[in-house]
């Protein structure tokens, strides 16, 4: 599994390092975000690219899960 550590950064960086990631094909990965507004993008993004998101928040970072459908 790919993991795109994001945290620390604000939009667009966190959706366009994994766009860059995503261009491997991989069936799964796993995006590390400490904001709301880079976890409703990047989980926007990623459904758009056919993959299901899982959100687990803990101490107000956000670990997505992204599995291709």
């Amino acid at each position: 599994m790919v993991i795109v550590d994001a945290r620390g950064l604000s939009c667009p960086e966190p959706v366009v390092m994994t766009r860059k990631a995503m261009a491997d094909k991989q069936a799964q990965y796993q995006v590390l975000v400490d904001n709301l507004a880079s976890k409703e993008n990047v989980t926007r993004y990623a459904q758009h690219q056919g993959y299901t998101v899982q959100t687990e928040e803990k101490g107000g970072e956000y670990t997505l899960t992204l599995t291709k459908s």
